[in-house]
């Protein structure tokens, strides 16, 4: 019982948690709105009492300036033990008088910077607080001690190292799920693989054997296409298997690739679906995994023909851009992509379909971007008329050399 109820508060928070991200946005923004409201509070009765000492330090001073007894007391006692709060004595025009307190200078200073410093700061009191009169032609001007000022600005300090520290544990937080996401979805895809070696290797067997059987000659066209589907079957599990792996990228015949791609499509889909592989270049190399390449193509191509309907053409242009980069171009005719979905159909789980998994796009990308060091993105659509996806893969030169990638963006 208590485990079910455990279940239920975990699923709640799950199909909640926009809700939950607000109850902690509103909860860290009233305590932060309580702290600096707490610390205004203390930065407001320090000014009060620093100005009560002020109003008594100005007091004593008139009192010294009025009076000719012996005020030793007064002077030690009140007027030497200000340590804190900065004080000028200076005329109605804030000229100084050269009686002044908690002022620093640097150092080797001369009078004349030192009569400049005090004109300075005695215009900068003078928007801090109105000054207090001495005796006659005599004020005295003041700002906040050091204290106050620190204590002033300390609550945006403390939520600016929070707000820091908040940011970075949230990204820490958020990485360490995904790879860890990754890797249960990279151990599923392994144990998928190895789940339909058996059955795979089962429908091997009986293929060879239909090839050696009476029925051959009659159904040749049926076994060949079996043959085909599981050959892609073996395809496809190693392509599970691999994943968690590090692929080996080499040159590659673009055309030839594609080609083949498409022409395992071609009687796989709609016979209203027409796809062309326009090149005027058919001995363009780029680098790439061959087996991965393929999937890229086909997911592309399956998710037109989804747009589509089943009816409609895909064009593919292949373009060697420079020394550099070769672009693929996949253009079909379906429904289009607003503007502002261009980049959310590569998000997992983003799909138009009632039953898609919306992973098609996404691993496209990964495959492109993290193996192949590419780019792919919508480059152009419309709604109505159709969606043109660029691929920019590294172009092959007689210096490119195979390697492998020495990570797996599957597992970043």
């Amino acid at each position: 019982m208590r485990n079910k109820i455990q279940d239920l508060a975990t699923l709640d928070l799950y199909h909640n948690r926009g809700k939950v991200k607000w109850i902690i946005f509103l909860a860290s923004l009233i305590i932060s709105i309580g702290s600096i409201y707490y610390t205004n509070t203390l930065v407001s009765e320090l000014k009060e009492r620093e100005k009560k000492q002020i109003t008594l330090y100005a007091n004593a001073m008139e009192y010294v300036a009025n009076n000719s007894d012996n005020l030793t007391f007064i002077h030690q006692g009140i007027i030497q033990e200000n340590h804190n709060i900065p004080v000028i004595v200076a005329d109605a025009f804030g000229k100084p008088s050269g009686q002044y307190r908690n002022i620093t200078f640097k150092k080797n200073a001369t009078e004349e910077d030192i009569e400049n410093k005090l004109r300075a700061e005695v215009q900068r009191m003078k928007l801090d607080y109105e000054p207090i009169q001495i005796v006659d032609n005599q004020y005295m001007y003041y700002t906040n001690s050091e204290l106050l000022t620190r204590l002033k600005y300390y609550p945006y300090v403390q939520l600016s190292v929070i707000l820091v520290f908040g940011v970075l544990a949230f990204a820490v937080f958020n990485q360490s799920k995904i790879a860890e996401q990754n890797r249960v979805w990279a151990g599923l895809t392994k144990e998928t693989a190895h789940q339909l070696g058996t059955p795979i290797a089962s429908l091997m067997a009986w293929i060879d054997y239909l090839k050696n059987s009476p029925v051959w000659e009659e159904n040749k066209e049926v076994i060949v296409e079996l043959d085909k589907d599981v050959a892609k079957l073996r395809m496809v599990t190693e392509r599970f298997s691999n994943i968690g792996s590090s692929p080996v990228i080499k040159q590659e015949n673009v055309y030839s690739v594609i080609e083949e791609a498409v022409n395992y499509l071609r009687p796989r889909i709609s016979s209203k679906v027409s796809i062309a592989l326009n090149s005027h270049a058919e001995d363009v190399e780029a680098m790439m995994n061959k087996s991965l390449f393929e999937w890229v193509i086909e997911n592309i191509c399956k998710n037109a023909v989804d747009a589509m309907r089943g009816q409609g053409s895909i064009s593919i242009q292949i373009i060697k851009e420079s020394e550099k980069f070769v672009h693929i171009d996949i253009t079909d005719t379906g429904k289009g992509i607003d503007k502002s979905m261009f980049k959310k159909v590569f998000n997992p789980g983003f799909t138009t379909r009632k039953r898609g998994w919306g992973l098609g796009l996404t691993l496209a990308k990964r495959i492109i971007e993290g193996y192949h060091q590419g780019r792919i993105f919508v480059y152009d659509s419309e709604p109505g008329k159709g969606t043109t996806f660029r691929i920019v893969l590294m172009a092959a030169d007689e210096n490119s050399s195979e390697f492998k990638v020495d990570h797996d963006p599957f597992l970043a």
